[in-house]
C-alpha cells in the first residue's frame, strides 16, 4: 500500500516539473538551448572575430601605404628641389663676380668717351677698347647681356627711373635716356637701367 502512493507520488512530481518546463518555454518563448547550438554558437564567434581583426589588418595596411605615398612625394618635392637649387646654382654661378665687374666696365666706358687731342692719348684709348672689349666677350660668353633703355617703353623689371621729362620726339611712358648701364645674366636682371622718362 505504502509502496503504490510513494509510485504514485513520484509519477504526479515528474508530471508537475514536465508542466513547469513546457510553461517556462512556452512564457519566455525561447528554447532551452541544447549543447549542439552552443557548440555553433561557439564555432561563429571566432569567424566574426577573425573578420573583424582582418578589417582591422586592412585598416592599418591602407593607412601605412598612404603614409609611404606621401614620404615618396615629400621626397620627390624634395629632390626636384635640390636639382633646381644646383640648375640655378650652375646657371648663375658668376653673379657675384660678374656684379663686381660691373663698375669697372662702367669705368672704361667713361674712359673711352675722352676726346684724344694727341698720339699717345690715342694709343692708350686704343689698349682700354682692347681691354673693354675683351671683357665684354668675356661677359657675354657667361650669358650677359646689356638691357636696351633709349627708346624702349619703361619696364619697372628692367628699368629704374629717376628722373621723368618732357620729349615732343618720344611717346609717353618712353625711356629718352640712360644713365647707367643695365645687364641682363641670362634670364635674370642683376642690374636695371637707370634712366629718364617721358610723360
Amino acid at each position: 500500500m505504502t509502496t503504490e502512493k510513494n509510485n504514485t507520488i513520484n509519477e504526479e512530481v515528474e508530471i508537475e516539473n514536465t508542466e513547469q518546463v513546457e510553461l517556462t518555454e512556452e512564457n519566455t518563448g525561447e528554447a532551452v538551448p541544447s549543447e549542439e547550438t552552443a557548440t555553433k554558437e561557439a564555432e561563429v564567434n571566432p569567424v566574426e572575430q577573425y573578420l573583424q581583426e582582418i578589417q582591422q589588418l586592412k585598416g592599418k595596411l591602407e593607412e601605412a601605404d598612404n603614409r609611404i605615398l606621401r614620404l615618396q612625394a615629400d621626397f620627390d618635392n624634395f629632390r626636384r628641389r635640390t636639382r633646381l637649387d644646383q640648375e640655378a646654382g650652375e646657371k648663375y654661378r658668376a653673379q657675384k663676380l660678374i656684379t663686381d665687374l660691373l663698375p669697372a666696365l662702367d669705368n672704361f666706358e667713361r674712359a673711352m668717351k675722352v676726346e684724344a687731342d694727341n698720339e699717345q692719348v690715342k694709343s692708350l684709348l686704343q689698349g682700354m677698347d682692347m681691354v673693354y672689349r675683351g671683357m665684354v666677350d668675356a661677359l657675354k660668353k657667361e650669358g650677359v647681356e646689356p638691357i636696351e633703355a633709349v627708346g624702349k617703353e619703361f619696364d619697372p623689371h628692367l628699368h629704374q627711373a629717376v628722373m621723368q621729362g618732357e620729349d615732343e620726339n618720344y611717346g609717353s611712358n618712353i625711356v629718352t635716356d640712360e644713365f647707367q648701364k643695365g645687364y641682363l645674366l641670362k634670364d635674370r636682371v642683376i642690374r636695371p637701367s637707370m634712366v629718364k622718362v617721358n610723360q
